[in-house]
């Protein structure tokens, strides 16, 4: 079932003139802007591999990412009843959160017909007591998502190459470096670090180079210029 949230941001990136919903194929496309297709993809971008690998080969595709820099919970008494409380989560999103989906897509991206954009958002998510289907017992104060809803959107960042990633990376890493020189770049832990490097490395964007101990090293591969990634900022209340 479409949440409100997909909906949105199908509206805010068809703007004029755009199609939603359009049947290519055996896929459903959510936007269709010019010769460009615009998928939306708020859960793992694992479930859009195959789909975007097909659709790539012979279209333009632009994949948007939300990620929640900000989320409001809000706790109803039952599915579409009356609001009990609303609190701020304690989870807060930021742009590296891409590189947990870009594991998935190690194989994906980069491509010279795919752009991938994060856009980083404000939601408000309606919740109610529930149990999960996938089990027999439910738990203790276990709920059920009832609907999403986008408040604001602070900004986008669309990625076309693996320059446009490698810019993420601290301004000042050493030739050969490590995952601790990149967390402490970014003033990140070193396990998410970690986990930038391998995407990284993965996508043939940088090489390892030898070992310090038990550590790994690495060096950027030279990578020929190319124009800064798409960053769109702005501060837009949902409608």
């Amino acid at each position: 079932m479409e949440t409100s949230l997909h909906r949105q941001l199908k509206n805010f990136y068809a703007g004029e003139g755009a199609a939603t919903e359009v049947r290519l194929g055996r896929f459903r496309i959510d936007v269709v802007r010019g010769s460009e297709l615009i998928e939306i993809q708020h859960g793992s971008l694992a479930a859009l591999r195959d789909k975007i690998q097909t659709l790539t080969a012979e279209h333009d595709v632009r994949v948007v990412k939300p990620i929640v820099v900000r989320k409001t919970l809000v706790k109803l008494a039952k599915r579409g009843g009356k609001v009990l409380e609303r609190r701020k989560s304690p989870k807060q999103g930021q742009l590296l959160d891409l590189f947990d989906e870009l594991i998935y897509w190690r194989r994906v991206f980069p491509h010279p017909r795919l752009v991938l954009e994060a856009v980083l958002i404000d939601m408000e998510e309606h919740r109610y007591p529930g149990r999960n289907q996938r089990r027999r017992w439910r738990r203790r104060n276990e709920y059920v998502v009832d609907d999403q809803h986008l408040l604001a959107v602070h900004e986008t960042r669309a990625f076309r190459t693996g320059a446009d990633l490698i810019a993420l990376l601290p301004p000042e890493l050493p030739a050969t470096f490590h995952s601790g020189h990149v967390a402490a770049g970014l003033g990140i832990r070193r396990w998410i670090a970690q986990r930038i490097v391998y995407c990284l490395r993965e996508m043939s964007l940088l090489v390892q180079v030898g070992k310090e101990r038990n550590t790994r090293l690495y060096s950027l591969l030279a990578a020929s210029p190319t124009p800064p990634a798409e960053k769109r900022t702005r501060r837009r209340k949902a409608a």
